[in-house]
Protein backbone atom coordinates (compact mmCIF):
# COMPACT_ATOMS: atom_id res chain seq x y z
CA UNK A 1 0.00 0.00 0.00
CA UNK A 2 1.51 3.67 -0.67
CA UNK A 3 1.18 5.48 2.04
CA UNK A 4 0.42 9.20 2.04
CA UNK A 5 4.00 10.29 3.36
CA UNK A 6 6.86 11.26 1.10
CA UNK A 7 10.30 11.68 3.35
CA UNK A 8 13.71 12.06 2.64
CA UNK A 9 17.22 10.19 3.58
CA UNK A 10 20.45 11.05 5.24
CA UNK A 11 23.09 10.20 2.52
CA UNK A 12 24.10 8.06 -0.08
CA UNK A 13 23.12 5.01 1.57
CA UNK A 14 20.22 3.86 4.01
CA UNK A 15 20.92 3.99 7.93
CA UNK A 16 19.26 1.48 9.88
CA UNK A 17 17.05 5.31 11.16
CA UNK A 18 15.95 5.72 7.55
CA UNK A 19 15.12 2.13 6.82
CA UNK A 20 12.91 1.95 10.08
CA UNK A 21 11.49 4.96 8.65
CA UNK A 22 10.28 4.20 4.91
CA UNK A 23 9.17 0.63 6.26
CA UNK A 24 6.79 2.83 8.48
CA UNK A 25 3.12 2.03 7.31
CA UNK A 26 2.06 5.39 5.84
CA UNK A 27 6.15 6.55 4.09
CA UNK A 28 4.45 6.15 0.13
CA UNK A 29 7.90 7.88 -1.07
CA UNK A 30 11.40 8.71 -0.55
CA UNK A 31 12.82 12.35 -2.27
CA UNK A 32 15.87 12.35 -2.95
CA UNK A 33 18.20 15.47 -2.86
CA UNK A 34 22.12 16.84 -3.43
CA UNK A 35 23.40 15.12 -0.36
CA UNK A 36 22.11 11.25 -1.53
CA UNK A 37 23.89 11.78 -4.75
CA UNK A 38 28.17 10.86 -5.97
CA UNK A 39 27.60 9.26 -9.03
CA UNK A 40 24.75 6.96 -10.89
CA UNK A 41 25.56 4.12 -10.04
CA UNK A 42 25.54 4.58 -6.27
CA UNK A 43 22.13 6.46 -7.04
CA UNK A 44 20.36 3.55 -8.75
CA UNK A 45 22.13 0.82 -5.84
CA UNK A 46 20.14 3.17 -3.26
CA UNK A 47 17.06 3.37 -4.96
CA UNK A 48 17.17 -0.61 -5.25
CA UNK A 49 17.69 -0.62 -1.93
CA UNK A 50 15.08 1.66 -0.94
CA UNK A 51 12.82 -0.50 -2.81
CA UNK A 52 13.90 -3.37 -1.33
CA UNK A 53 12.78 -2.51 1.75
CA UNK A 54 9.34 -0.75 0.94
CA UNK A 55 8.51 -1.96 -2.47
CA UNK A 56 5.21 -0.08 -2.66
CA UNK A 57 7.24 3.24 -2.74
CA UNK A 58 7.59 6.35 -5.15
CA UNK A 59 11.00 7.37 -4.91
CA UNK A 60 11.31 11.44 -6.90
CA UNK A 61 13.85 14.25 -7.42
CA UNK A 62 13.81 18.01 -8.48
CA UNK A 63 15.96 17.36 -11.92
CA UNK A 64 14.38 20.42 -13.67
CA UNK A 65 17.44 22.15 -15.15
CA UNK A 66 19.79 24.85 -14.83
CA UNK A 67 19.90 26.19 -11.34
CA UNK A 68 17.81 22.81 -10.13
CA UNK A 69 19.03 19.77 -10.50
CA UNK A 70 19.95 17.12 -7.81
CA UNK A 71 21.38 14.47 -10.71
CA UNK A 72 24.62 16.14 -11.44
CA UNK A 73 28.18 14.40 -11.97
CA UNK A 74 27.91 12.14 -14.84
CA UNK A 75 24.49 13.15 -15.99
CA UNK A 76 24.01 15.06 -18.64
CA UNK A 77 23.70 19.18 -18.36
CA UNK A 78 20.07 20.46 -18.78
CA UNK A 79 19.59 24.13 -19.59
CA UNK A 80 17.30 25.92 -16.99
CA UNK A 81 13.64 26.74 -18.50
CA UNK A 82 14.06 29.58 -19.21
CA UNK A 83 16.87 29.46 -21.51
CA UNK A 84 14.26 27.44 -23.59
CA UNK A 85 12.38 30.30 -23.65
CA UNK A 86 15.19 33.24 -24.80
CA UNK A 87 15.81 30.75 -27.73
CA UNK A 88 11.45 30.64 -28.43
CA UNK A 89 11.94 34.26 -28.76
CA UNK A 90 14.12 34.33 -31.81
CA UNK A 91 13.47 30.35 -33.27
CA UNK A 92 10.51 28.84 -31.71
CA UNK A 93 10.55 26.06 -33.95
CA UNK A 94 13.77 24.87 -32.66
CA UNK A 95 13.03 25.61 -28.92
CA UNK A 96 9.69 23.74 -29.22
CA UNK A 97 11.59 20.34 -30.40
CA UNK A 98 14.49 21.22 -27.46
CA UNK A 99 11.91 20.98 -25.08
CA UNK A 100 10.55 17.78 -26.29
CA UNK A 101 14.55 16.73 -26.24
CA UNK A 102 14.98 18.26 -22.73
CA UNK A 103 11.85 16.68 -21.55
CA UNK A 104 12.85 12.95 -22.85
CA UNK A 105 16.46 13.30 -21.87
CA UNK A 106 15.46 14.06 -18.27
CA UNK A 107 13.46 11.33 -17.71
CA UNK A 108 15.46 9.13 -19.11
CA UNK A 109 18.16 9.63 -17.40
CA UNK A 110 16.27 10.28 -14.26
CA UNK A 111 14.51 6.66 -14.78
CA UNK A 112 17.50 4.83 -15.77
CA UNK A 113 19.08 5.14 -11.90
CA UNK A 114 15.65 3.99 -10.38
CA UNK A 115 13.80 7.15 -9.55
CA UNK A 116 10.15 7.32 -10.93
CA UNK A 117 9.45 11.01 -11.51
CA UNK A 118 11.19 14.38 -11.25
CA UNK A 119 8.57 16.83 -10.17
CA UNK A 120 8.06 18.61 -13.50
CA UNK A 121 7.78 21.02 -15.55
CA UNK A 122 7.43 24.03 -13.55
CA UNK A 123 4.26 26.10 -15.00
CA UNK A 124 5.18 29.40 -13.07
CA UNK A 125 5.05 32.14 -15.09
CA UNK A 126 8.02 34.47 -14.93
CA UNK A 127 7.47 37.16 -12.94
CA UNK A 128 9.10 39.14 -9.75
CA UNK A 129 9.52 35.68 -7.61
CA UNK A 130 12.73 35.66 -5.83
CA UNK A 131 12.71 31.59 -6.43
CA UNK A 132 11.36 31.02 -9.67
CA UNK A 133 13.31 33.10 -12.05
CA UNK A 134 14.59 31.37 -14.63
CA UNK A 135 12.74 27.98 -13.54
CA UNK A 136 10.04 29.63 -15.95
CA UNK A 137 9.76 28.79 -19.27
CA UNK A 138 8.73 32.52 -20.22
CA UNK A 139 6.79 35.20 -19.27
CA UNK A 140 4.35 35.07 -22.43
CA UNK A 141 1.42 32.71 -21.21
CA UNK A 142 1.06 30.98 -24.44
CA UNK A 143 4.82 30.47 -24.84
CA UNK A 144 4.83 29.19 -21.20
CA UNK A 145 2.06 26.95 -22.69
CA UNK A 146 3.86 25.44 -25.72
CA UNK A 147 7.05 24.64 -24.28
CA UNK A 148 5.55 23.04 -21.20
CA UNK A 149 3.61 20.69 -23.34
CA UNK A 150 6.28 19.98 -25.38
CA UNK A 151 8.50 18.75 -22.40
CA UNK A 152 5.65 16.74 -21.15
CA UNK A 153 5.59 14.91 -24.77
CA UNK A 154 8.96 13.93 -24.05
CA UNK A 155 8.53 12.95 -20.61
CA UNK A 156 5.79 10.83 -21.55
CA UNK A 157 7.87 9.01 -24.27
CA UNK A 158 10.19 8.15 -22.20
CA UNK A 159 7.72 6.76 -19.71
CA UNK A 160 7.57 9.51 -16.76
CA UNK A 161 4.52 10.85 -15.42
CA UNK A 162 4.22 14.66 -15.13
CA UNK A 163 3.59 16.78 -12.26
CA UNK A 164 2.93 20.70 -12.92
CA UNK A 165 4.22 23.76 -10.26
CA UNK A 166 3.44 25.26 -7.98
CA UNK A 167 -0.67 25.66 -8.90
CA UNK A 168 -2.00 28.54 -9.86
CA UNK A 169 1.45 30.31 -10.17
CA UNK A 170 4.02 31.63 -7.51
CA UNK A 171 5.85 33.98 -10.46
CA UNK A 172 3.92 36.91 -9.13
CA UNK A 173 4.80 36.65 -5.68
CA UNK A 174 8.40 38.25 -4.87
CA UNK A 175 9.01 36.77 -1.29
CA UNK A 176 10.30 33.01 -1.36
CA UNK A 177 8.10 30.39 0.32
CA UNK A 178 10.68 28.40 1.46
CA UNK A 179 12.21 31.36 3.81
CA UNK A 180 8.91 33.15 4.33
CA UNK A 181 5.31 33.70 3.73
CA UNK A 182 4.35 34.91 0.62
CA UNK A 183 0.65 36.42 -0.27
CA UNK A 184 -0.88 37.54 -3.42
CA UNK A 185 -4.07 39.71 -2.45
CA UNK A 186 -4.82 39.49 -6.58
CA UNK A 187 -8.46 38.81 -7.57
CA UNK A 188 -9.30 35.33 -8.24
CA UNK A 189 -10.95 36.09 -11.67
CA UNK A 190 -7.58 37.66 -12.56
CA UNK A 191 -5.22 34.56 -11.04
CA UNK A 192 -7.29 32.70 -13.39
CA UNK A 193 -6.78 34.47 -15.74
CA UNK A 194 -2.97 34.50 -15.99
CA UNK A 195 -0.66 32.69 -13.99
CA UNK A 196 -3.47 29.70 -13.59
CA UNK A 197 -3.68 29.53 -17.29
CA UNK A 198 -0.22 26.94 -18.07
CA UNK A 199 -1.62 24.74 -15.61
CA UNK A 200 -5.40 25.05 -17.21
CA UNK A 201 -4.13 24.53 -20.93
CA UNK A 202 -1.92 21.78 -20.37
CA UNK A 203 -4.03 19.86 -18.14
CA UNK A 204 -4.45 16.99 -20.56
CA UNK A 205 -0.81 16.74 -20.15
CA UNK A 206 -0.78 16.54 -16.57
CA UNK A 207 -0.61 13.55 -14.37
CA UNK A 208 0.21 15.30 -10.83
CA UNK A 209 -0.22 18.75 -9.63
CA UNK A 210 1.98 20.57 -6.60
CA UNK A 211 0.58 23.66 -4.96
CA UNK A 212 2.04 26.21 -4.49
CA UNK A 213 2.50 27.34 -0.60
CA UNK A 214 1.27 30.94 -1.35
CA UNK A 215 -1.72 32.43 0.44
CA UNK A 216 -4.18 33.74 -2.32
CA UNK A 217 -6.19 35.96 0.09
CA UNK A 218 -8.64 37.12 -2.06
CA UNK A 219 -9.54 33.60 -2.29
CA UNK A 220 -8.48 32.28 1.05
CA UNK A 221 -7.07 32.69 4.48
CA UNK A 222 -4.93 29.47 3.66
CA UNK A 223 -1.65 28.54 1.33
CA UNK A 224 -3.27 27.01 -1.88
CA UNK A 225 -1.75 23.57 -0.57
CA UNK A 226 -3.92 23.86 2.66
CA UNK A 227 -7.23 24.93 1.10
CA UNK A 228 -10.22 23.08 -0.06
CA UNK A 229 -11.44 26.03 -1.99
CA UNK A 230 -8.03 25.48 -4.41
CA UNK A 231 -8.00 21.96 -4.17
CA UNK A 232 -11.39 20.36 -4.14
CA UNK A 233 -13.38 23.13 -5.61
CA UNK A 234 -11.26 24.90 -8.47
CA UNK A 235 -8.75 21.94 -9.18
CA UNK A 236 -10.89 18.67 -8.66
CA UNK A 237 -14.16 20.30 -9.51
CA UNK A 238 -13.92 23.36 -11.81
CA UNK A 239 -11.15 22.12 -13.60
CA UNK A 240 -12.09 18.42 -13.49
CA UNK A 241 -8.21 17.10 -12.80
CA UNK A 242 -8.13 13.26 -12.00
CA UNK A 243 -4.01 12.97 -11.31
CA UNK A 244 -1.87 13.53 -8.05
CA UNK A 245 -1.94 16.47 -5.74
CA UNK A 246 1.29 15.75 -4.18
CA UNK A 247 2.02 18.87 -1.31
CA UNK A 248 4.80 21.22 -1.56
CA UNK A 249 7.53 20.58 1.17
CA UNK A 250 5.69 21.13 4.30
CA UNK A 251 8.55 22.17 6.31
CA UNK A 252 9.18 24.96 4.05
CA UNK A 253 8.35 28.55 5.96
CA UNK A 254 5.47 29.33 3.67
CA UNK A 255 3.89 25.98 4.59
CA UNK A 256 4.50 27.00 8.88
CA UNK A 257 0.74 29.00 9.26
CA UNK A 258 -1.09 25.48 9.44
CA UNK A 259 1.02 24.91 13.02
CA UNK A 260 3.09 21.82 13.60
CA UNK A 261 4.16 19.28 11.26
CA UNK A 262 1.31 16.89 12.07
CA UNK A 263 -1.09 19.23 11.98
CA UNK A 264 0.65 20.71 8.49
CA UNK A 265 0.28 17.07 7.51
CA UNK A 266 -3.13 16.61 8.88
CA UNK A 267 -4.46 20.02 7.07
CA UNK A 268 -2.59 19.12 3.54
CA UNK A 269 -4.22 15.89 3.32
CA UNK A 270 -7.51 16.70 4.37
CA UNK A 271 -7.84 19.87 2.05
CA UNK A 272 -7.09 17.44 -0.55
CA UNK A 273 -3.49 16.26 -1.11
CA UNK A 274 -3.12 12.65 -1.99
CA UNK A 275 0.67 12.92 -0.54
CA UNK A 276 2.32 15.36 1.59
CA UNK A 277 6.43 15.93 1.83
CA UNK A 278 8.11 16.62 4.80
CA UNK A 279 11.78 17.03 4.45
CA UNK A 280 15.25 18.08 5.22
CA UNK A 281 14.10 17.62 9.02
CA UNK A 282 14.38 14.05 10.34
CA UNK A 283 12.43 14.89 13.84
CA UNK A 284 9.78 16.63 11.79
CA UNK A 285 9.47 12.93 10.13
CA UNK A 286 8.91 11.13 12.56
CA UNK A 287 5.99 13.12 13.94
CA UNK A 288 4.65 12.90 10.07
CA UNK A 289 4.66 9.37 9.98
CA UNK A 290 3.28 9.20 13.37
CA UNK A 291 0.80 11.58 12.86
CA UNK A 292 -0.11 10.44 9.45
CA UNK A 293 -1.28 6.87 10.79
CA UNK A 294 -4.71 7.81 11.81
CA UNK A 295 -5.21 8.85 8.12
CA UNK A 296 -6.79 7.27 5.41
CA UNK A 297 -4.48 5.83 2.38
CA UNK A 298 -4.74 7.33 -0.75
CA UNK A 299 -6.35 6.24 -3.68
CA UNK A 300 -4.12 3.49 -4.94
CA UNK A 301 -4.72 3.32 -8.63
CA UNK A 302 -4.08 7.16 -8.54
CA UNK A 303 -0.70 7.00 -6.80
CA UNK A 304 0.45 4.04 -9.35
CA UNK A 305 0.33 6.35 -12.21
CA UNK A 306 2.94 7.80 -10.69
CA UNK A 307 5.50 5.22 -11.17
CA UNK A 308 8.22 5.65 -14.00
CA UNK A 309 9.56 2.89 -16.45
CA UNK A 310 12.17 1.80 -14.90
CA UNK A 311 15.05 0.25 -17.54
CA UNK A 312 16.75 -2.51 -16.51
CA UNK A 313 20.26 -1.46 -14.40
CA UNK A 314 23.08 -2.53 -17.45
CA UNK A 315 26.06 -1.35 -14.80
CA UNK A 316 26.72 2.20 -16.25
CA UNK A 317 24.29 5.26 -16.98
CA UNK A 318 24.93 5.23 -20.64
CA UNK A 319 24.38 1.41 -21.11
CA UNK A 320 21.33 2.00 -19.59
CA UNK A 321 20.20 4.44 -21.51
CA UNK A 322 20.85 2.96 -24.45
CA UNK A 323 17.11 1.24 -23.95
CA UNK A 324 15.17 4.48 -24.49
CA UNK A 325 15.61 4.79 -27.77
CA UNK A 326 15.83 8.40 -28.56
CA UNK A 327 17.70 8.95 -25.65
CA UNK A 328 21.14 9.52 -27.82
CA UNK A 329 19.77 11.52 -30.21
CA UNK A 330 18.29 14.04 -27.27
CA UNK A 331 21.66 13.99 -25.87
CA UNK A 332 23.03 15.58 -28.76
CA UNK A 333 20.73 18.06 -29.58
CA UNK A 334 20.57 19.87 -26.25
CA UNK A 335 24.31 19.35 -25.55
CA UNK A 336 25.11 21.44 -29.16
CA UNK A 337 22.22 23.54 -28.73
CA UNK A 338 22.83 25.18 -25.32
CA UNK A 339 26.63 24.20 -24.34
CA UNK A 340 29.57 25.88 -25.69
CA UNK A 341 31.86 23.00 -26.25
CA UNK A 342 30.07 19.85 -27.49
CA UNK A 343 32.17 17.50 -25.49
CA UNK A 344 31.16 18.72 -22.13
CA UNK A 345 27.92 16.61 -21.70
CA UNK A 346 27.78 16.39 -17.74
CA UNK A 347 27.52 19.07 -15.09
CA UNK A 348 30.79 19.52 -13.22
CA UNK A 349 31.03 21.95 -10.11
CA UNK A 350 31.01 25.57 -11.25
CA UNK A 351 31.34 27.97 -8.68
CA UNK A 352 30.03 30.87 -10.41
CA UNK A 353 26.87 28.85 -10.81
CA UNK A 354 23.90 30.79 -9.38
CA UNK A 355 22.63 29.64 -6.13
CA UNK A 356 19.75 26.92 -6.12
CA UNK A 357 16.53 28.39 -5.01
CA UNK A 358 15.44 25.29 -2.86
CA UNK A 359 18.13 24.91 -1.49
CA UNK A 360 16.62 26.57 1.96
CA UNK A 361 18.30 24.34 4.57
Amino acid sequence: MYGVLMIDIDSTALTAEDISLIKQAQVGGVILFGRNVTDAAQVRALCDDIRYHNPDILIGVDQEGGRVARLRQGFTELPAMGQLGELFNTDPSRALNCAYDCGYLMAAEVMAVGIDLSFAPVLDRDGISQVIGDRSFHHELPAITALATQFMRGMKAAGMATTGKHFPGHGAIAPDSHVSEAIDTRSLDEIINSDMQPFAQTLPWLDALMPAHVIFSQVDDKPAGFSKIWLKDIIRDQLQFKGVLFSDDLSMAGAKAAGDVSARVKAAIGAGCDIALVCNDRIAAHEAAAAAQDLPYPNQKRIKTMCGKIPKWHGDLESTCQQFDYWQQAKQNITQTFFDDPSETTITAKHHEPKDPTAYK
